[in-house]
């Protein structure tokens, strides 16, 4: 094949199913704009079983889409940047990045420069010739945590397949308001919120979303969870948690609080209000090497503002307690 063009082949999920045809391959391969996607269709690039396709033709369920990849030309607006980034995972076929709270992953309105596709960029140039530099998912400016990065087209076509698939698991670390009493699942559509196209909601007419969570600990007026996505959708867990009515600390957007819970101890509420964002960190990644089939997990700790967070959480919590035992209701409970 020449290098030029890569020739992939995709099937139809269930979801997609009755689905124009540029509609869901937008959706099964988001690392690729709209309209490269379409020009790809109306130049014969894509065809269901031999035959070429039209944008708007209805997909089914279980079809199989050959779809031939003309090469990604590189944007002049995304330059090469040196930018310091945390490497945990590298090897010849994929690099795995732990990103900084305040990274923007691509440039996009209001965005232009200092994201991590420049910093990708800055740190291998031949990453220009992959769409956004390689980066196979996202997660938000103020997230923190692990990014799969493919560093040739062969990885990028069998880690993105694998995300499509949902055999890529991803785990995440919050903390919450509210005291939870157990975990569970969240499945809950998800769409654009239909007045303000910075958010998303919890709409019948969405996309499916399935979240799991379960409760690590609980305190004073916050719990800290552990969260597992089935699916990827935008501000997935930051939504599906402010739905339950247990939005994340910090999370401007959809309630999380900075404020005092109370008879909660200053150093809380301080610590609180100095957080600065929403607590919310993807912590663990496992995937399928995309050469040798083998399980690859790779896992990074919070940041240390995240840790301090936690341990005035704790510090707190055991106060209360402390609190509780020395009253007289705590005292006659012991006799």
């Amino acid at each position: 094949m020449s290098a030029e063009f890569r020739v992939i082949e995709l099937q139809i999920p269930q979801e997609l199913s009755g689905f124009r045809l540029d509609s869901a391959l937008a959706r099964m391969l988001p690392e690729h704009s709209r309209t490269r996607i379409k020009g790809w269709i109306e130049a014969g690039g894509v065809q269901i079983g031999r035959l070429p396709c039209k944008p708007r033709d209805v997909v089914s369920a279980g079809s199989r889409v050959q779809v031939r990849m003309s090469a990604e030309p590189v944007s002049a607006a995304v330059l090469p940047e040196s930018i310091a980034l945390t490497i945990v995972h590298e090897d010849r076929d994929l690099l795995v990045v732990d990103k900084p709270v305040g990274l923007v992953v691509h440039p996009g309105a209001g965005n232009p420069r200092h994201t991590l596709q420049n910093a990708l960029l800055g740190w291998d140039p031949r990453l220009a010739s992959l769409p956004r530099a390689g980066i196979i998912h996202r997660l938000d400016k103020d997230t923190s945590g692990l990014l799969m990065v493919a560093r040739t087209p062969e990885a990028h076509t069998v880690l993105t397949r694998e995300l499509m698939a949902r055999s890529v698991s991803r785990e995440y670390l919050a903390v919450c308001v509210g005291v939870m009493t157990s975990g569970g699942t969240i499945d809950q559509p998800i769409g654009r919120h239909r007045s303000d196209r910075l958010r998303m909601a919890v709409r019948s007419d969405g996309r499916p979303a399935t979240t799991h969570y379960r409760v690590l600990e609980r305190y004073r007026a916050h719990s800290y969870l552990s969260v597992r996505l089935t699916t990827g959708r935008t501000h997935q867990i930051r939504l599906h948690l402010a739905h339950l009515k247990y939005p994340i600390v910090g999370d401007p957007v959809y309630g999380g609080r900075f404020g005092r819970p109370r008879g909660a101890s200053e150093e809380l509420a301080q610590s609180l209000r100095a957080f600065g964002h929403q607590a919310l960190h993807a912590a663990r990644l496992a995937f399928d090497h995309p050469r040798s089939g083998k399980r690859v997990t790779v896992e990074t700790p919070v940041p240390a503002d995240f840790a301090g967070l936690l341990e005035v959480l704790r510090s707190d919590a055991r106060e209360a307690l402390r609190q509780s035992a020395a009253s007289p209701a705590g005292r006659s409970r012991r006799v």
